[in-house]
């Protein structure tokens, strides 16, 4: 099984650090293409189900789950805890996190791993797989810190586990530079019609 974890696409809280370069609509809108974009990434994997878990409720994202818990560890091992095993769990910002690399970390929990990591080049991790719940994994971590990858590496020094390749993942200006040279063109992700833009600026897009 795959989650995605993602932010709500809500203008002003969804890839704050891009606002300046986007606009707050603009960085929503981002926030929903790459969502879109990681939904199919993880169902193209075949590892299993896949299910969308946002930070608040959405209604572009009707059929998706709500995080629960205080701060992101608490909530990633809420998903952890509650979902079929063995689990992997992505987040939304990582385009280049391909189904290949997904279908790598599936085998190795098959295989008997206890964990499987993505590290990010920013410090901290955009893939994370357990074969069963590691509640040390999550507790008194500095989210959003560079040091989230190096001090989960170092809780998993007593269990067998994997590190796959490092990722980038978009988070600041430059970042967007990298990501209009993917091959796959940022139309191709949007999949959602104008007139929903047009809807939201009147209201609709960001209630929930």
């Amino acid at each position: 099984m795959i989650i995605v974890f993602a932010k709500a696409p809500v203008p002003g809280e969804a890839k704050t650090r891009l606002i300046a370069r986007l606009g707050a609509w603009g960085a929503a809108r981002l926030q929903l293409q790459l969502t879109r974009h990681a939904l199919a990434l993880a169902r193209a994997a075949r590892c299993g189900p896949v299910e969308l878990h946002l930070a608040r409720r959405h209604s572009l994202f009707r059929h998706a789950r709500l995080q629960r818990g205080a701060d992101l560890g608490r909530r990633m091992l809420h998903a952890f805890r509650s979902a079929k095993r063995p689990l992997l769990l992505v987040g939304s910002d990582c385009p280049v996190l391909d189904p290949k690399e997904m279908r790598r970390a599936w085998r190795y929990l098959r295989a008997g791993y206890d964990a499987v990591i993505a590290p990010a080049e920013d410090g901290g991790y955009a893939l994370i797989g357990l074969r069963r719940p590691l509640p040390e994994l999550f507790r008194d971590i500095e989210w959003g810190s560079d040091g989230v990858y190096a001090e989960t590496a170092a809780r998993l020094a007593p269990y067998r586990w994997r590190a796959l390749r490092a990722v980038w993942d978009v988070d600041r200006p430059a970042d967007l530079e990298r990501l209009r040279s993917l091959r796959v063109p940022l139309a191709r992700l949007r999949g959602v019609p104008r007139c929903a833009y047009s809807r939201a600026r009147s209201g609709g897009w960001g209630r929930t």
